[in-house]
């Protein structure tokens, strides 16, 4: 089973079995939830991605890619080695180097949703390779005959997600609301095994498309 953007809200209605405009025009705020909620249990592989860019000279920032979700590792290199940064809380950040000290960076923190700090200030331009999990484009901002791999791979979850949504804005009893829930987690923790079999430490480095960026 997969579905579309159009197949999905067709199920989304039967399994409810409703089709009022007032409930139909939510669906799009229905599947954006679900897919909110799985993203926030559990990062996929499809979601890895590597891009490159550059530390720059006194400048202890590093812009974000656009799509960015979460970290997996900060690299630096030089001569194609790699010295990878080691994560920390931003309250480390500020302990460890609370001056203006500069030379190779060692740690680095998410420092807001926009840029990473990374800590000591560089004293010089140093290319880096970041490895993380961006957040895909949500199946709504396609047509009805588009897909995501949330829709084609993991149907169930996106389903039993929005159909949870769904029956709490119909107000539907607890008990419709919660065996909906369960068979959710359910799903989620399909996807959790798959993803976790396949290692997720700072320290590795995945292959992938890399891009620049600056």
């Amino acid at each position: 089973m997969s579905f579309t953007y159009g197949t999905l809200k067709t199920a989304i209605q039967d399994y409810l079995e409703v089709s009022e405009t007032t409930f139909t025009t939510q669906l799009p705020t229905f599947i954006k939830e679900s897919e909110d909620r799985i993203f926030s249990f559990v990062q996929l592989p499809e979601q890895r991605k590597n891009v490159q860019g550059t530390l720059t000279t006194g400048n202890r920032f590093l812009a974000t890619p656009t799509d960015f979700y979460a970290p997996m590792s900060l690299a630096i290199i030089s001569s194609s080695t790699y010295d990878y940064l080691d994560f920390k809380h931003p309250s480390f950040m500020k302990e460890f180097s609370p001056g203006t000290t500069q030379t190779t960076p060692k740690y680095y923190s998410l420092f807001d949703d926009a840029a990473f700090e990374v800590s000591p200030i560089p004293d010089s331009d140093l290319t880096v390779e970041l490895h993380y999990f961006y957040k895909p484009e949500s199946l709504t901002s396609g047509s009805d005959s588009g897909s995501t791999f949330l829709s084609t791979d993991y149907p169930d979850a996106l389903l039993y997600g929005s159909l949870v949504e769904g029956a709490i804005f119909l107000k539907e009893p607890a008990d419709v609301v919660a065996q909906f829930e369960g068979r959710f987690k359910e799903a989620v923790g399909r996807m959790k095994n798959t993803s976790e079999g396949r290692g997720t430490r700072d320290e590795y480095r995945y292959d992938s498309v890399r891009t620049s960026v600056t």
